[in-house]
């Protein structure tokens, strides 16, 4: 069981982090003729949407944005369940020679991460993939490294972080502790 210990971010605090994200991405962007969003399933997703609206509502830009479920493509997959929740990728456009941002919630160890890359390259061969993250915890356990990150959140290995979404919006973030005998 886990317990929540802080909030770190509340909707306004997700906001602001996906703003600087977003306007840290076109800084870096020629036009963005080349750049794709994909979010990791379920909350890199959501992350991905809202700088794409934000690049939308700033800079009149359209970002194609794809989703993509790792399930498959983890190292960890038999410890995980039995019966694995599949959501599906969807990526409608080729991911050859595009500049890709990858959007996750959280960085930790870097495993997801990993295996977001290895799928990538099964569908083609991107220009460069970058990273954009909520939350970058560390932890690490591969050499793998944020971009763009909404926040670094120094954890123990006990926490863990908890992004809340509702109405398909990231609405807060907060860390937690496991409770003993967990």
């Amino acid at each position: 069981m886990f317990a929540e210990k802080a909030e770190i971010m509340d909707a306004a605090g997700v906001n602001r982090a996906v703003e600087r994200i977003a306007c840290e991405i076109m800084e870096r962007s020629a036009g963005g003729g080349d750049l794709v969003f994909i979010g990791i399933e379920t909350e890199g997703v959501l992350l991905a949407r809202a700088a794409a609206r934000r690049i939308k509502e700033t800079d009149g830009i359209d970002i194609p944005i794809g989703s993509l479920d790792i399930t498959f493509y983890r190292d960890d997959l038999t410890m995980l369940s039995e019966y694995p929740v599949v959501m599906g990728t969807d990526i409608a456009f080729p991911v050859h020679g595009k500049r890709i941002i990858l959007f996750d919630d959280v960085l930790y160890t870097g495993r997801t991460i990993r295996a977001a890359i290895g799928e990538l390259f099964d569908m083609g061969r991107p220009a460069k993939i970058e990273l954009a993250v909520l939350i970058d915890r560390g932890h690490r356990e591969l050499p793998i490294q944020a971009d763009y990150t909404g926040r670094n959140v120094p954890t123990s290995k006990k926490e863990y972080i908890y992004v809340g979404t509702q109405d398909g919006n990231i609405t807060r973030t907060a860390i937690g502790v496991m409770e003993k005998g967990e």
